[in-house]
């Protein structure tokens, strides 16, 4: 918490975990994670984004909530064979189980995690 002129401010850590090359495979190993797969001057990316700061916050606790800037990391956009951005890749123990090519909206990616949940 910051005060500052008498008002008190509470600031949150974000949810959304930043990944790299470098960390990919460490970070996204165990349990379940959902990645976003996105870049600056995307449209769509720029809609995707607030909704995946949301189910961030949401699953936290039960899904990690990452994203990859296809322009900073083209290495693993190909991994992955990121043709289309936004595509939100989900992954169980490092594994692609599911994928959403283009903006879902917040009910595409929630039905997209409850599929993989089941699965």
């Amino acid at each position: 918490m910051i005060a500052s002129a008498g008002v008190c401010y509470t600031y949150h850590a974000m949810a959304v975990v930043h990944l790299t090359k470098a960390d990919f495979g460490e970070k996204t190993k165990g349990g379940m994670a959902m990645v976003d797969f996105w870049a600056e001057w995307c449209g769509p990316c720029k809609m995707a984004a607030p909704v995946i700061e949301e189910l961030s916050k949401e699953y936290e606790g039960k899904v990690m909530v990452a994203k990859v800037d296809v322009d900073a990391e083209p290495d693993l956009a190909g991994k992955f064979g990121v043709m289309s951005i936004p595509t939100v890749v989900l992954l169980r123990d490092g594994k692609e189980i599911a994928r959403q090519v283009g903006f879902a909206g917040k009910p595409g990616y929630v039905q997209l995690l409850q599929k993989a949940e089941a699965a």
